[in-house]
């Protein structure tokens, strides 16, 4: 009893525990909806979208119409495969044949006027064929024949036959590898299909953070422009008031006037970026198939663009490269398909050596004619004894009447023995292939090489613009102060501003591009979707 009591208990509490498990998931499930959902702005005409790197990512993946049509290109490989494989199973046919014939009598023998003849024949046959490129068929034929002939015997006529066949050629097509030739070219066809999808998940994953902080550029950018902006309106400001005190030449507002005017054109430069990032960004997520109006919606990318440096060497790179791209995976896919096209082409050049062999039962009954003094010449009838169709399908099921044939047939071609236009293709697109696979070896590694100097690159011009900003800041602040003593000009503290609101502009421009060429190595070394967690599972294996 105290058994069954803690056995109960445990019961109750797993469900418990369970039940809290789903609920803290639809919590939380709950909770990143509403982090997720439009929040109302300022305008009332828009929503505003926070959404990091992963989330935009994440929504290509699930809504770009581009990829989704991809991705059933791996499917319909994948089926071939199917269909290729079908080739290997048994085919059943039926044949059924109804025939009565009527022709004129030749002989009195024969007939008295018309020849009648009514045959009814059927047929099942099996059919397999062998992964070694050859066939085996079993079948069972049988038929009625009833005929108005005279000095007949058996009539009306029953007959069975049960064949066997099999035919297996010792040269040409032979070979499990040359007789599953289909099932083979398929499958490669499939994996490079697969390995062209990874591909596309690539360049579909570059194209995302490329769109992506250029967002975040556009954005930043168009802050600077609209700090810039502000300070220029602040010094208009500052110098009404000491126009209208006397102590500033009226010329001096008329500077500032135009500076105000050339940044508030930034301004809207700038604003008109961030919407063409926004439209391809939501284009390429396919926004609308969550949204109805997505003009309504302004995106605020919420991750902040990468500073650390990131250590990788030429030879590292270029070794993950060799593993990971997709598109030379792909190539050394078919290249392997290329030689067994030429393993398969140098097959058929040989002559085509067939061994065949047959063994067949055949069995008769019917009804059987008894003529006076058993001499059928005298066409005198005098009974039957019945016969049943079962009778003959016996003998023919157990083997009564043994047959058999065996025979070598060989055809050599023309074709293989003058042109061989075939094979010599078949070896031509096989070289083709190794130069192919070479070349883009060998753009790898320029590829790799132009990346990793990228991005080395980029991170120094982000230190070196980091520290003109600096500078520009500190001569602002030095500019300025001079100026409230008198010791310098509108002209100057405008100038120092721009080259400010420049530098920026300019470190922000070094840290995007930093950030693109980290993901443009990933790309170029195929490690794109392994760093973004991505993985896509194509068919049923």
């Amino acid at each position: 009893m105290r058994r069954k009591i803690s056995s109960l208990w445990f019961h109750i509490c797993s469900a418990l525990l369970i039940f809290s498990c789903l609920c803290l998931a639809e919590t939380l499930q709950m909770e990143k909806m509403d982090k997720e959902k439009p929040v109302q702005t300022e305008d009332e005409n828009e929503l505003s979208l926070e959404l990091s790197l992963n989330d935009c990512i994440f929504r290509a993946l699930k809504n770009n119409l581009g990829l989704a049509a991809e991705m059933l290109t791996p499917e319909i490989a994948d089926r071939n495969v199917t269909l290729a494989m079908e080739k290997f199973l048994p085919a059943i046919t039926f044949n059924y044949n109804k025939q009565d014939t009527r022709n004129a009598s030749y002989s009195f023998l024969d007939a008295s006027d018309v020849v009648i003849t009514h045959q009814n024949d059927y047929t099942v046959q099996l059919t397999q064929q062998l992964p070694t490129g050859g066939s085996l068929s079993f079948s069972l034929y049988n038929y009625v024949n009833d005929s108005n002939r005279r000095f007949q015997t058996i009539n009306p006529r029953y007959g069975s036959t049960l064949r066997i066949n099999f035919s297996q050629p010792l040269l040409k097509d032979f070979g499990f590898r040359i007789g599953r030739r289909e099932i083979i070219v398929a499958k490669y066809n499939r994996d490079i299909s697969e390995e062209n999808f990874q591909k596309q998940l690539e360049d579909l994953i570059y194209n995302v953070e490329n769109i992506y902080w250029n967002l975040v550029y556009s954005r930043e950018s168009l802050k600077v422009r609209q700090q810039s902006l502000k300070l220029a309106q602040e010094l208009l400001e500052k110098n009404k008031i000491e126009i209208e005190a006397g102590t500033l030449p009226p010329i001096e507002r008329l500077t500032a006037e135009a500076e105000v005017s050339t940044r508030r054109a930034d301004i809207i430069e700038a604003e008109a970026l961030v919407k063409n990032y926004e439209d391809q960004l939501k284009t390429i997520m396919n926004l609308a198939a969550e949204y109805r109006d997505i003009k309504k919606i302004k995106i605020v990318p919420t991750d902040l663009p990468e500073t650390q440096k990131k250590e990788i060497s030429y030879e590292e790179a270029l070794a993950t490269a060799l593993q990971k791209r997709p598109d030379l995976q792909a190539a050394r896919i078919d290249l392997e398909n290329r030689q067994f096209t030429l393993s398969y082409a140098r097959n058929q050049l040989l002559p085509d050596l067939r061994l065949q062999f047959s063994y067949w039962s055949p069995g008769l009954s019917g009804d059987q004619i008894l003529y006076k003094d058993n001499n059928a010449l005298t066409g005198i009838i005098i009974g039957r004894i019945p016969g049943r169709k079962t009778d003959a399908l016996r003998d023919a099921i157990n083997f009564r009447f043994k047959n058999w044939s065996a025979a070598v047939v060989v055809t050599l071609p023309i074709n293989s023995v003058f042109t061989r236009a075939y094979y010599a293709q078949a070896k031509l697109s096989l070289e083709q292939a190794q130069l192919r696979l070479k070349n883009q070896e060998q753009l790898l590694s320029l590829e790799i090489s132009n990346a990793v100097r990228a991005v080395e690159t980029n991170y120094q011009r982000a230190q070196a613009y980091r520290a003109a900003r600096e500078l520009a800041e500190k001569k602002l602040e030095a500019e300025q102060e001079k100026l409230k003593v008198g010791l310098s000009t509108n002209y100057l503290v405008l100038q120092y501003q721009r080259d400010l609101a420049n530098a920026m502009t300019m470190e922000l421009k070094a840290l995007i591009d930093y950030n693109l060429s980290l993901a443009n190595l990933d790309r170029v070394m195929g490690m794109g979707r392994e760093r973004r967690n991505v993985r896509v599972i194509i068919g049923d294996d």
